[in-house]
């Protein structure tokens, strides 16, 4: 259902497309539990979705490292304008943004990206977020109201988040939007932030490659694999548990890049359900859980990322365990109160 609904989105074209240019939306990509089928609470299942983004035409997107800390290193992107007087960029039915007065452009063509959704020449989360949400709001309205659904926005400043119903019928879904780094699977998205996160500070993310990762692997398992029930029922443990169920889902996907795909069947259940809590609690002890991603020299060639994921040092997760005696000791205390 949210992928029909996006792709119904999709199909009505951008928004107020006489009052000014905007970025253009790629096709929707399911990220996150709900999408990879391993949501652990049906009633709490959020179906999340990324919404690429790409610059409208005479526009441009330049991504610049604004943080280098990792995991979450943060971008900012800024726009610029293309000179669409001549060459390859050249339009007929367009006005060039470098070469025209702004009162002719205004008045013929609407304003540029710059004065619609950036601040300071970077494209702005915050307004982003609330331009679609406007959008989602008038397509529903006009096209989709008629189907008995019934949406209701959600507060997110970051993402656009909304309950539909219909009946006794409900479910949750987020929309966030992304930059994609090159061609690879790795975007820059708009995902909820810490408090304080300027609106112009986009984060990187691997949502999509670990997305993509959970496809491939479910393409090459035997059709009895249980590898999603294993961390379905290990992450609807965590709660009332400090871990995070990305935590568990790192070492799940360790373990599965590791242990044959023949040995996950229901049979093999058990011994795999202790071999994740084995794996974790050696983390723990070690002070030491790489990213599964980044700097993972076994991560799928057919899954695309920077090249310098692949040559990165092992990232590791567990470093505020490493400098944090309280962290860690809470932690152990958690892992036996997980098992």
């Amino acid at each position: 259902m949210i992928c029909d609904l996006m792709a119904e989105l999709m199909h009505h074209g951008p928004p107020h497309r006489s009052t000014g240019f905007y970025p253009v939306r790629q096709e929707a990509i399911g990220v996150g539990s709900a999408f990879e089928g391993w949501s652990p609470c049906a009633q709490d299942t959020v179906y999340s979705v990324l919404v690429p983004l790409s610059p409208p035409r005479g526009h441009t997107f330049h991504l610049e490292l604004d943080a280098a800390d990792m995991p979450q290193r943060n971008f900012r992107v800024r726009v610029g304008l293309l000179c669409t007087c001549r060459g390859a960029h050249k339009r007929m039915d367009m006005l060039c943004f470098l070469h025209y007065r702004e009162e002719i452009l205004r008045r013929l063509q609407g304003r540029s990206l710059l004065d619609t959704l950036c601040t300071d020449s970077y494209l702005d989360v915050e307004k982003t977020v609330q331009w679609f949400c406007r959008f989602l709001r008038r397509v529903w309205v006009v096209f989709l109201r008629p189907r008995h659904w019934r949406i209701r926005a959600l507060p997110s400043s970051r993402s656009c988040r909304f309950q539909v119903s219909k009946g006794e019928e409900s479910f949750m879904g987020e929309i966030i939007f992304g930059v994609r780094r090159g061609d690879s699977d790795i975007f820059v998205g708009s995902q909820p932030a810490e408090v304080g996160v300027p609106s112009t500070t986009w984060i990187e993310t691997c949502a999509v490659a670990e997305a993509k990762f959970f496809r491939h692997i479910s393409r090459r398992a035997p059709q009895d694999s249980w590898h999603c029930k294993c961390l379905q029922l290990l992450s609807h443990s965590l709660m009332g548990v400090g871990f995070s169920s990305y935590t568990l889902k790192t070492v799940l996907m360790h373990l599965l890049n590791t242990i044959p795909l023949t040995q996950w069947g229901s049979r093999d259940f058990p011994q795999r359900l202790v071999d994740v809590l084995k794996y974790l609690r050696r983390s723990l002890k070690t002070k030491r859980l790489h990213h599964f991603v980044i700097g993972n020299e076994r991560f799928p060639l057919e899954i695309s990322v920077p090249s310098e994921f692949r040559l990165a040092e092992p990232l590791n997760l567990f470093q505020h365990l490493a400098s944090d005696p309280d962290a860690h000791g809470k932690a152990m205390q958690e892992y036996d109160h997980l098992l």
